[in-house]
């Protein structure tokens, strides 16, 4: 018999004997209903009825986690390498499961699954983004699979994309894609920055750009860090997207534009500290210039069509500056 039930013991003893519940309870340093629930507690069952029972309840209907959740975060923790706040979106996403990212941790340490390897930073590493939407979007293509390509466009400052597919990359196509970048993001466009690609090189590209007021600022050969958030965003699709869908589907386009709203309004952004773009977009949507002011600061006498070649394209440069 352990110590509990022994000193449950002596508190029936002794109301049994002096039938003055309130003098045990004072005696004891007990309250009456503490009294009553082990009293009838013996009364029903005798010595068993002084054992602890537990407090779990049978059923839990507001429970978190069941072994059919547990194992999907467990699967998508193994098959897509997702850290913590990217499986949180893609249950809610893939799933419509809302978790907590303690819960989802918890799960981890129950099934003891190792912690990702994290790369460290420099220790002088600065954060280089523009401070206003439209300042300056980032544009790239990437290859999906054979005969398809992803044009990508993201704002530097707020991150709000715009995605299309193309079987091909060329300049009709760069023309098609920066009509639907001008309409769907929520400001007005300052600049298009771009790698060396020939379809954004084109004339009639570069001219387009002209017409709508937007300057063309290509980077320097082989400076793919420089386009660093597209590309960053890119590898964010080929991760959390494509490796979700068919991509032989025939709704694959309409599939790709769930995943861009779902990006621009719902995923967390961790440059803002778990802000969505459009969360982004709007803290800062008082200080952002109109479609008048961008305009109007454009300088059309100041722009040129470049060449792809970019040792030719600064000699030409170099020869109408000192002609």
């Amino acid at each position: 018999m352990n110590d509990e039930i022994q000193q449950r013991l002596v508190w029936i003893k002794l109301l049994e004997s002096s039938g003055d519940a309130g003098l045990v309870c004072r005696k004891c340093g007990i309250t009456r209903p503490t009294l009553r629930k082990w009293w009838r507690r013996y009364q029903e069952l005798g010595k068993v009825g002084l054992i602890s029972q537990s407090k779990r309840p049978h059923l839990s209907p507001n429970l978190k986690t069941t072994d059919k959740v547990e194992k999907l975060i467990l699967e998508l923790r193994s098959a897509r390498n997702l850290g913590a706040r990217r499986l949180q979106s893609e249950l809610f996403r893939l799933h419509n499961i809302s978790l907590g990212l303690a819960t989802i941790h918890k799960v981890f340490k129950k099934h003891q699954v190792k912690p990702l390897q994290k790369f460290r930073r420099k220790v002088d590493y600065i954060r280089y983004e523009r401070p206003l939407p439209g300042d300056r979007v980032q544009m790239d293509t990437c290859k999906i699979a054979p005969g398809l390509y992803q044009y990508t466009s993201i704002d530097d400052c707020t991150r709000y994309r715009v995605l299309r597919l193309y079987k091909r990359r060329t300049a009709a196509n760069t023309l098609d894609f920066i009509d639907a970048v001008v309409e769907e993001m929520p400001f007005p466009i300052q600049r298009f920055q771009t790698d060396r690609g020939r379809e954004f090189f084109a004339e009639k590209v570069q001219k387009k750009m002209m017409s709508l007021g937007i300057k063309f600022r290509p980077n320097k050969p082989a400076s793919p860090h420089l386009n660093g958030k597209v590309e960053r965003s890119q590898k964010t699709d080929k991760a959390e997207f494509y490796a979700t869908v068919d991509i032989e589907s025939d709704d694959l386009d309409s599939q790709l534009s769930e995943w861009q709203h779902y990006y621009n309004w719902n995923r967390p952004h961790s440059a803002h500290k778990g802000k969505t773009p459009m969360e982004k977009y709007f803290i800062l949507s008082e200080e952002t210039p109109f479609s008048d002011a961008v305009i109007e600061s454009y300088k059309l006498k100041s722009e040129r069509v470049q060449d792809a070649n970019y040792r030719r394209d600064l000699e030409i440069a170099r020869l109408k500056r000192s002609l």
